[in-house]
Parts: C-alpha cells; sequence; structure tokens
C-alpha cells in the first residue's frame, strides 16, 4: 500500500464527505493505492454515522471511534498503530488541509528518501489574535529548544515514512512536536513544504486558551526528555549532589564554629543557618532519590493505554 491517510476529528460531520471524496479522487488521479483513517475522537454530532456510511461505500476507508474526548494526540496515536502504508499522511478534516498536497509530500519521502516532511502554512486564513500569534510563539520556542529550523510545528499536514510513525509514541499535546519526537528517535532526514492553507468551510475552530498553555508545557516536557529522557540521574543527580554539598558545608562550618570558637555561645538550633542545611540536605537527598527512581522507571517502562476504542469500521477491509 502506497498511502494511509490518517485523520483525527472532533465534531466535522459537515465536512467528511467533502473531504472524503477529495482525497479519493487525488488518489485515483495518481494511481495510489490508499487507505483513509477517520479517528473520531468522542464527537458528539453526526460525525461517527458518516464515517460508517464512507466505510460502507468505500472499503478504503477505516474508523475508529473513542469513548471520550482524548485529544488529537491519542486519537493520531491510535492512527498510527493499524497505519499500513508506506508513506502515512496527517491531515485535519476541517478542509484547511488541501489533499492536493498529497502527491507531492509522497514525492518527497519516495524520491528524496526523507523520514518526515512537516507542512507550512506561509499564508494563514486563521485569526491573527487567536491562532496566528500563539502559532509563531510556539515555534519560536520549539526551534530554540529542539534545534529543528522549521517554521510551523503545529500544521497539522505531515508525511512521514512507515518506521517513524511505528517509532514514535504521541501523547499529551504531543502531535505539536512531533517532527522533535522523531528526531529524537535518531530520524534525522526531516524537511518542510509550504502547502497551502484554506479558510475553514465548516464548524468552529477547537483551538482555546487551554490548548495554548498546555503546548507550552508539553514544549517544556519534550525539552527535558530530549535532554534527560534516557539519563535522569545526570540532572537529577547532579542537582541533588549539589543541594546536599551546599546543606554539608553549612552544617560542617556551623560544626566547626560551635566546638572551636563558640563552645558556650548560643545553640545550634538558634541559628537560621542550621535549617538552612537541614533543608538543603533534605533536598538534596530527595533529587538524588528521585533520579535513582527515574531509572529505575525507565527500565521497567510499560505501555499503559490511554485511550479506549467503543466502535471500529473496516479494520478487516485490505
Amino acid at each position: 500500500m502506497n498511502i494511509s491517510v490518517v485523520i483525527p476529528l472532533l465534531n466535522e460531520d459537515e465536512s467528511l464527505n467533502e473531504l472524503h471524496d477529495w482525497i479519493v479522487k487525488v488518489m485515483q488521479a495518481n494511481q495510489f493505492s490508499y487507505e483513509i483513517i477517520f479517528i473520531d475522537d468522542g464527537s458528539t454530532d453526526n460525525s461517527w454515522q458518516v464515517i460508517e456510511q464512507l466505510s460502507k461505500k468505500n472499503t478504503s476507508v477505516k474508523g475508529l471511534r473513542f469513548q471520550q474526548n482524548y485529544g488529537k494526540s491519542q486519537a493520531l496515536n491510535a492512527g498510527f498503530k493499524i497505519a499500513k502504508g508506506k508513506v502515512v499522511i496527517t491531515m485535519d478534516a476541517d478542509l484547511q488541509d488541501s489533499p492536493d498536497e498529497i502527491p507531492e509530500l509522497y514525492k518527497q519521502i519516495t524520491e528524496n528518501d526523507l523520514d518526515l516532511v512537516s507542512g507550512w502554512k506561509k499564508k494563514r486564513y486563521d485569526s491573527k489574535i487567536r491562532k496566528n500569534l500563539p502559532s509563531k510563539l510556539f515555534n519560536a520556542a520549539a526551534r530554540k529548544t529542539s534545534g529543528l529550523k522549521l517554521h510551523d510545528f503545529n500544521c497539522g499536514l505531515k508525511a512521514y515514512k512507515k518506521e517513524v510513525i511505528k517509532s514514535i509514541d504521541v501523547y499529551g499535546e504531543m502531535h505539536r512536536y512531533i517532527p522533535v519526537l522523531a528526531k529524537n528517535e535518531g530520524f534525522q532526514k526531516i524537511d518542510e513544504k509550504v502547502v497551502q492553507h484554506q479558510a475553514r468551510k465548516y464548524g468552529t475552530t477547537k483551538f482555546g486558551m487551554d490548548r495554548f498553555i498546555n503546548g507550552f508545557l508539553d514544549l517544556i516536557t519534550i525539552w527535558f526528555l530530549s535532554k534527560f529522557a534516557k539519563r535522569p540521574m545526570h540532572l537529577f543527580g547532579f542537582l541533588g549532589s549539589f543541594m546536599f554539598f551546599i546543606g554539608f558545608c553549612f552544617a560542617l562550618y556551623l560544626g566547626i564554629d560551635k566546638l572551636f570558637f563558640n563552645p558556650v555561645g548560643r545553640l545550634l538550633t538558634d541559628r537560621p543557618q542550621f535549617y538552612a542545611s537541614i533543608v538543603a540536605m533534605i533536598i538534596g537527598t530527595q533529587l538524588f532519590l528521585a533520579g535513582f527512581l527515574g531509572e529505575l522507571i525507565l527500565r521497567s517502562k510499560r505501555n499503559d493505554a490511554r485511550y479506549k476504542i467503543s466502535m471500529e469500521v473496516g479494520q478487516n477491509n485490505n
């Protein structure tokens, strides 16, 4: 199979038929073998009913339905697990991503032997204050922390070599930083392509301030994981040893001062330095233990499911 198109969605019943027909038209024009995987992320409209109808009409359509809204990252992760195409393309369901970009994205992956091609919506039709400004802040921070010189980390239109999506674990709001996750797994051949962005035709945007905040928190997480995920003791052990050393030095100073210079003076417990040394040594010990526990957890890592699928269609289709 040439291409798997993975489409996460939430309450997009108005756009699904049009999007499906557009993708099929592109695939047939280019003679691609394909599958379309819709992941319904807990929609409350008729999105799942539309997916079921599309699956009956087109055996290349598959669908997963979450029991509730788990988020775009979980939806992508579920789609990646069942994708069979040599190249996997992700896109949003709101018709703002153009399926006409698929042939060029496929060509970049296969002909240039790239691991990942990220779309760049150079000209956007979103609200400048609500989405454009936050996206620019995200992208600037992501470039700085990851070292990847991509203009648009948050673009939903991306193409991946199959090996990439089978190697990464997407969770939280990490869908924004999939190129960084891929880089951390050793996939270095990453490029970008300017893609057409279209104004939303149906429904309303799902972007909110909570996603803005969560995205930045996840950026901090991914920076930490990039630096210390494989060796948490390198960070926590260093900080713990440093804090313990400071506390020990305070305690040593107080002990020498009490024994040799001020034996009949005030009690050690009356001096604030005594409590500072105790707190520093306790914090140092806790940080060191945190690093040690991190190493143990890393070695006994489990892959726990973060979502529950209530229905699926098309899984027996070839």
